[in-house]
C-alpha cells in the first residue's frame, strides 16, 4: 500500500513544481531571446532496510530548449538579434560574465552600452562607451560605430565590438536571473564566426499553444495522482474494517 502512496505523493508534489516552470515559460512568451525551460520526471529508489521496492518521483531539470526564436524587425539602432547560434556577453555586478540572447540595448547616463536590465554589455576590449550626441550603428560582426549628429557620414568612429560567443549548449546553465553561464563559471572566448542582425530582436522560443496544452496535461496528471492517494486511503480503511471484523 505504501508503495502507491510514495509514488502518488511525490508525483503530485513535483507536478506542481512543473506547473510553476510551465507558468514561468508562459510569462516570458514576449521576452526577447528567452529560452524555454524544460523539465522531466525520473524515478529515484529509496535506500534503506525494507525500502528497495519504494521509489520517489523526482522532477529534474533537463535544461533549456535552445531552438531559435523568430526574427522581429524593430528598426531601432540599439536592437540586435544573434543570427543562428551564439550568445551576447554581459558583465555582472561582481565582474563575472553571463550570456543572453536578448539584444535590446540602451545607453546609460554615463554613456555605457547596457541591457534593458542595466547590465553592462561586454566588449572584446572592455566596456563599450558611447559618446554623447552621436548616432549609433551596429555591424553584423558586432562592431559599434558612431557618427556625431549633424556631421557627414565620413566622420565615423569605431567605439568597440560586442563580445559574441558560441559555447556548446551542454556547457550552458540558466541562472535564477534568467541569464546563462558556463558550468565551470569561466568566461568564454569570443567567436568571430557569430554574427548579428541589426535592427531586429529575436522572439522567445516559447510556443504558447504547446505550453497551454502542457499545463492542462499537468493539471489532469495532478488530479490522477490525488485520486490514487484517495484510493489508497479507501483501501486502507476497508482493510482496517476487515481486520476489526475478524478480531
Amino acid at each position: 500500500m505504501d508503495r502507491l502512496i510514495y509514488t502518488a505523493m511525490s508525483g503530485a508534489s513535483h507536478t506542481m513544481q512543473q506547473q510553476a516552470t510551465v507558468g514561468h515559460n508562459l510569462s516570458n512568451v514576449n521576452t526577447p531571446g528567452y529560452r524555454a525551460a524544460v523539465n522531466a520526471f525520473r524515478a529515484v529508489p529509496l535506500v534503506g532496510e525494507g525500502l528497495p521496492t519504494r521509489a520517489f518521483v523526482v522532477d529534474s531539470s533537463a535544461g533549456a530548449d535552445f531552438s531559435p526564436g523568430v526574427m522581429q524587425p524593430t528598426g531601432r539602432n540599439l536592437d540586435i538579434a544573434v543570427n543562428g547560434r551564439g550568445w551576447i556577453a554581459v558583465q555582472l555586478e561582481n565582474g563575472s560574465e553571463a550570456y543572453t540572447r536578448n539584444g535590446s540595448f540602451q545607453v546609460s547616463p554615463e554613456g555605457i552600452l547596457q541591457t534593458r536590465a542595466g547590465l553592462n554589455v561586454a566588449g572584446e576590449s572592455g566596456l563599450i562607451s558611447i559618446p554623447p550626441n552621436t548616432e549609433v550603428t551596429v555591424a553584423k560582426d558586432g562592431t559599434i560605430s558612431t557618427v556625431p549628429s549633424g556631421l557627414l557620414p565620413n566622420q565615423v568612429e569605431v567605439v568597440g565590438r560586442i563580445k559574441l560567443v558560441n559555447p556548446a549548449d551542454k556547457q550552458m546553465v540558466r541562472g535564477d536571473d534568467g541569464l546563462f553561464r558556463t558550468r565551470d563559471g569561466k568566461p568564454v572566448v569570443a567567436d568571430v564566426e557569430v554574427t548579428v542582425v541589426p535592427g531586429n530582436l529575436e522572439s522567445s522560443n516559447v510556443n504558447t499553444v504547446e505550453v497551454m496544452v502542457h499545463m492542462i496535461s499537468l493539471a489532469r496528471q495532478f488530479d490522477m495522482q490525488m485520486k490514487m492517494l484517495q484510493s489508497a486511503e479507501n483501501n486502507a480503511k476497508q482493510a482496517s474494517q476487515l481486520l476489526n471484523m475478524n478480531a
